[in-house]
């Protein structure tokens, strides 16, 4: 196994980590908090969820994403002027871009939930999963060496 194997696996773990717990909790979590305890309870429980996973992004899934993405980056040869071009360079720009509007999304979906606004913060949760899954999806169209 090579050096940029690993690499690779590291930064496809870390994303599916992140994407994985933000479905996880859409899917799973909320519903089964919605039916099962009261107002208070759920939002108290939903708030300590939403610290931690904001907690690891910081601590862990963005570093490694952006450690390995710039390692893999570099590997491929990729130049600021080649993100441009067709192929690689344009799919990786459009995955950064979305990348890009994932974060402020959910940072933003942060923000609104400790402000208590709760459509936007509700708007940003959904913006931040279908464009964290719209980077799954254009990430797929990247070679894999």
């Amino acid at each position: 196994m090579s050096w940029w194997i690993l690499v690779r696996f590291l930064h496809v773990l870390s994303a599916a980590l992140w994407v994985g717990g933000q479905l996880a909790v859409s899917l799973v979590v909320l519903p089964m908090a919605r039916r099962l305890l009261e107002a208070d309870e759920r939002a108290e429980m939903l708030s300590g969820i939403g610290r931690r996973f904001g907690l690891i992004t910081v601590a862990v899934f963005l570093p490694v994403q952006i450690a390995t993405g710039v390692a893999l980056a570099v590997h491929f040869g990729v130049t600021w002027s080649a993100l441009g071009e067709p192929g690689y360079g344009r799919t990786l720009a459009v995955k950064l871009a979305l990348f890009a509007v994932v974060m402020v999304a959910a940072a933003s979906h942060g923000w609104a939930h400790g402000r208590g606004r709760a459509v936007f913060a509700r708007a940003m949760a959904i913006a931040s999963l279908a464009g964290s899954v719209g980077i799954v999806l254009v990430a797929t169209a990247l070679p894999s060496a």
